[in-house]
């Protein structure tokens, strides 16, 4: 199984100016490297096998009859290549020249994309030699013989990739034949480019590189020519570049004298699911009226695992690169701020009331309610902040969150519920020696009751605390933790909560950021049961349901893509490497498949709060799914892997 992925290789191999024969074999020694490493499509520079700066040596027979047979070798020599080959050449028809690109597979020229638009400004001077693709009236190109498709063609590649080309200026124009292509079904586009360089400009073109991607919702490959082309007046760099939907996937380095490639896995499932999922793409179609395209289907094998070396981020939810991480995280606590600034200033109260446990949730959720009232200019003392030490709270976690209300300047309250609980116990005949579901469910229920009465009695509004993992995993008591008047975290998954308090952490003085980082330290546990023989948490959650960064990573993909169980399953075993067993993956796969399905009845009812990234649980929002659906299918294809 390939799991959808199609591997792109953009080649810039060296180039010898007005020789075709050299050209021809360096492009077979790229195409040769590039096929070891298991490309399926690749991609040569436009005009590769003449060179792109012949000039007026264009208007020769001599260096065009040279191109066409080089063209015809090329495709005898690839013939025992499983990969389509996209190759730049100047081709005549009907006694016009066109910049083209020619379409290979084992052995067969399979069809031929002229290029529409041409420059003719600043440094460019294509019309001098060139035609429009426009321009073409015939549906074939005579070459040695054979009649050619030639026009405008998509290639169907395999069952999933649909490949559209465009060369050079294509892209660079208001609407580029690609997006039209997109709106007709392509999925993959390729751009065969001699783009030289100046200061700055690599910047702009990689910019409209992954523009381009993410408007069309396709992959893109680029490969534009190489510093073999002449000096008189240009300098070229070899360029090349893959990427995905707004992503670059692979970069070349730029000014290699022995030529230059980048070769990415693209995930075309990934594309469909974004593309079934944007109702704007089918109706832009529609409206757009792209041209009516010829289709030609290539047998393209599938891509063996062995060759699907596309990195796969553990945490999808948390940058990598720590100042892009920092920056994430004051967005993300400006977005929770402001939406329950928003709540606050709508519905005239003045005053919160948060439950704090001295976890990682309650202590975000404190700090947004921070950030809003100042937001609002009230005083941090309107932060009326309750523990209420239960049968499993530790001194560890009470006295964190004592020191962290007196610290942030909010106002302190304590109410125990150990009585309270045992009074109910009692009422509903049950016994408190017996540690089960009543048991915990009992605890969470009564700080509820407290926490709603007491912004009743306070003019408050009580803040939820509960994070986007904990909703996918329906880890929270109904109609206890999991309600409140306004969720601050919940769309924020469990990974990200911890890097929200450490950044924080940072820029806080040094008692505050003290009480925080050892809120970090601390286990994550409902801490609904007793401590140990020694005080210590003895409910930790991720012992129980398996460890947040793997649950995280299925609910991203789950959720964001549509991915199925047995991709899941393969993603997570090349993301997290040797640090789970493939079995200890499967069982906490199907434990977040089983929980998924299982706790839709809590969602469907949950309070109003603020979407701040890409996933969300909202049933008013991204997420609308019946309570009784069942998990049976995504089980079964999870045990057939």
């Amino acid at each position: 199984m390939d799991f959808g992925f199609f591997k792109i290789g953009a080649l810039s191999p060296r180039t010898c100016v007005a020789d075709p024969v050299q050209n021809t074999a360096h492009a077979l020694d790229a195409l040769r490297q590039a096929h070891r490493q298991g490309v399926q499509l690749a991609v040569l520079p436009e005009l590769f096998l003449s060179g792109y700066t012949c000039g007026d040596l264009f208007g020769q027979d001599a260096l065009l009859d040279g191109c066409e047979r080089a063209l015809l070798e090329l495709a005898r020599q690839t013939q025992a290549l499983d990969m389509v080959i996209v190759a730049g050449v100047p081709l005549r028809s009907d006694g016009f020249l066109y910049n083209c690109a020619a379409v290979l597979h084992r052995g067969r020229i399979l069809g031929i994309v002229p290029k529409i638009y041409l420059p003719n400004y600043q440094e460019f001077y294509e019309k001098r030699w060139f035609v429009s693709g426009v321009q073409n009236r015939a549906e074939t190109l005579r070459l040695a013989g054979m009649e050619i498709p030639f026009g405008n063609l998509l290639f169907r590649l395999g069952e999933r990739a649909v490949l559209g080309i465009e060369i050079c200026e294509d892209l660079w124009v208001p609407l580029p034949p690609s997006t039209q292509m997109a709106l007709a079904g392509a999925n993959v586009i390729v751009n065969l480019s001699a783009s030289n360089e100046a200061v700055s400009k690599n910047d702009y073109r990689r910019a409209m590189l992954a523009q381009q991607s993410a408007k069309a919702l396709c992959a893109y490959a680029y490969a534009s020519a190489g510093v073999g082309e002449s000096t008189t007046d240009l300098v070229f760099s070899g360029a090349c570049t893959v990427a995905e939907n707004g992503t670059i996937l692979a970069d070349s380095p730029r000014f290699q004298q022995e030529g230059s490639a980048a070769i990415a896995c693209v995930d075309l499932e990934r594309l469909s699911s974004q593309r079934r999922q944007n109702g704007s793409f089918p109706d832009n179609a529609r409206l757009a009226s792209p041209p009516d395209y010829r289709f030609i289907s290539v047998p393209v094998g599938a891509l063996q695992q062995e060759h699907i070396d596309r990195a796969f981020d553990r945490h999808p939810f948390v940058p990598d690169d720590p100042a892009t991480r920092a920056e994430r995280c004051r967005e993300i606590l400006s977005i929770q701020a402001a939406g329950l600034a928003k709540r606050l200033s709508h519905t005239g109260l003045t005053r919160l009331v948060l439950g704090i446990s001295g976890g990682l949730d309650s202590t975000l959720a404190l700090l947004v309610s921070v950030r809003a009232m100042e937001l609002l200019g009230l005083p941090r003392q309107n932060i009326l902040c309750v523990t209420m030490p239960g049968f499993g709270t530790t001194d560890r976690t009470y006295e964190n969150a004592v020191e962290l209300i007196r610290c942030l300047g909010a106002t302190f309250r304590e109410i125990g519920i150990r009585e309270a609980c045992l009074q109910h116990m009692a009422d509903i005949g049950h016994d408190p020696s017996l540690h089960d579901i009543t048991f915990e469910n009992t605890q969470a229920r009564e700080r509820t009751q407290i926490l709603m009465d007491l912004a009743n009695k306070e003019g408050g509004l009580l803040v939820g605390t509960g994070d986007l993992s904990e909703l996918a995993l329906g880890w929270c008591t109904y109609n206890a933790d999991h309600m409140s008047m306004y969720g601050v975290n919940c769309g924020v998954p469990k990974t990200l909560v911890r890097h929200l308090v450490e950044n924080f952490a940072g820029q806080a003085d040094v008692q505050t950021a003290a009480v925080l980082r050892a809120v970090l330290d601390t286990p994550v546990s409902p801490e609904l049961l007793p401590p140990d023989e020694s005080g210590e948490i003895a409910q930790k959650t991720e012992e129980k349901i398996g460890p947040y960064e793997l649950h995280d990573f299925f609910l991203y993909h789950f959720l964001r893509f549509g991915t199925s169980p047995q991709k899941l399953l393969f993603l997570a075993g090349r993301a997290f490497g040797g640090q789970y067993t493939q079995q200890q993956l499967a069982d906490w796969l199907r434990l977040f498949l089983k929980r998924f399905f299982q706790s839709q009845f809590k969602r469907s009812c949950l309070p109003d709060g603020p979407k701040v990234g890409s996933v969300s649980l909202s049933p008013r929002g991204d997420w609308r799914m019946p309570s009784d659906a069942q998990v049976a299918v995504w089980l079964s294809a999870l045990d057939e892997n």
